[in-house]
């Protein structure tokens, strides 16, 4: 893959219906998945199980670019092979989580703001040479008690606008990532105008920061209701209100756009992106950046044990094709029996 510049490699990581395996989960998010299945959280296990992942058949032609933590680009195979190099031989981009995670807005708020400004060029250099194509940053904004404020919007797109810039400047392509919270009981509504407000500030921001957003991807939330809500939207109302967030908010040059699934159930999060596809409309490609919705199976299945590999490979295959499949529009309920 000769891929030069940041516009061609952003193309090409959501290019034919292809999205994004998120497995940047940190050591102790890592932890409490390998707790669900009674497997101790080494270094070792998180290697196996990420190089089972990575080697899955179904990873060629789905996935386009995966995410990874710091201590997995480091990585090598049982064989001796760079976990890197795996990704790229099943045809897909390796790339990196940067930030720093959150720290308090401020003295008096239940509020976030995402850290790891400091020093991140020098981290980005080496990434680069470690072979990373794109990098990801994650805000998040919480609905509820007067939340998210104006304060709290803006200081997370203003710092996911300077790293985006940060990184296109080391020749990578970033993934902004503004996470409206699923947590709560609000309304669909709601989380429109969270989302809304979000998307305007971060496009905001990008612009004065001079991000080439052809060289740039966007990780949203869909647009839903709270995870606690008593009336959940159904998945007709969430595609349409999401795609009129994003129509109304998102530039037509942005090439691709790969949701996260932020709590959703496998099929739901398959489903959502399906609707949202068969409504087309859009310029952009419209993807996926999974990682509990395309590895919950295939962790299950495994169970930390080696002879379960191939049934955890295939579970990850079957959804990474059924969300390719989702995000050409293709995908059926039908298909999740076969």
């Amino acid at each position: 893959m000769s891929l030069n510049s940041i516009e061609e490699i952003a193309s090409y990581i959501v290019s034919e219906g292809k999205g994004i395996l998120a497995a940047d989960e940190s050591n102790p998010t890592c932890g409490k998945r390998f707790d669900s299945i009674g497997v101790d959280s080494t270094e070792k296990n998180r290697r196996d199980y990420r190089e089972l992942l990575f080697r899955s058949s179904g990873m060629k032609n789905n996935i386009g670019g995966v995410i990874l933590f710091d201590e997995t680009i480091r990585q090598s195979s049982e064989d001796g092979t760079s976990l890197v190099d795996l990704i790229k031989d099943q045809g897909a981009l390796p790339g990196i989580k940067v930030d720093k995670g959150l720290q308090p807005l401020n003295d008096s708020s239940d509020e976030v703001v995402t850290s790891g400004l400091d020093g991140l060029n020098e981290r980005c250099k080496e990434y680069v040479t470690l072979g990373a194509k794109f990098t990801k940053w994650r805000a998040v904004i919480k609905i509820g008690n007067g939340m998210p404020s104006d304060e709290c919007i803006d200081a997370n797109m203003k710092a996911l606008a300077d790293y985006a810039k940060v990184v296109q400047d080391n020749n990578m392509v970033p993934m902004v990532e503004p996470e409206v919270l699923m947590d709560g009981s609000h309304s669909i509504e709601d989380c429109f105008n969270a989302s809304e407000r979000s998307l305007k500030s971060l496009f905001h921001h990008l612009k004065e920061s001079g991000v080439n957003i052809k060289g740039t991807l966007l990780k949203p939330s869909m647009v839903t209701s709270g995870s606690d809500a008593d009336v959940q939207a159904s998945i007709k109302e969430v595609a349409e209100k999401t795609l009129e967030c994003l129509k109304a908010n998102v530039p037509a040059d942005l090439p691709g756009i790969t949701f996260l699934s932020g709590g959703q159930s496998d099929i739901l999060a398959t489903a959502h992106l399906d609707a949202m596809n068969k409504i087309g409309g859009f310029s952009w490609k419209l993807s996926f950046s999974y990682g509990r919705a395309l590895q919950a199976a295939a962790l299950k299945a495994w169970m930390g044990k080696y002879e379960n590999m191939f049934i955890s490979q295939d579970a990850l295959s079957h959804r990474a094709l059924m969300n390719k499949l989702a995000a050409l529009g293709e995908w059926d309920s039908s298909l999740e029996d076969q």
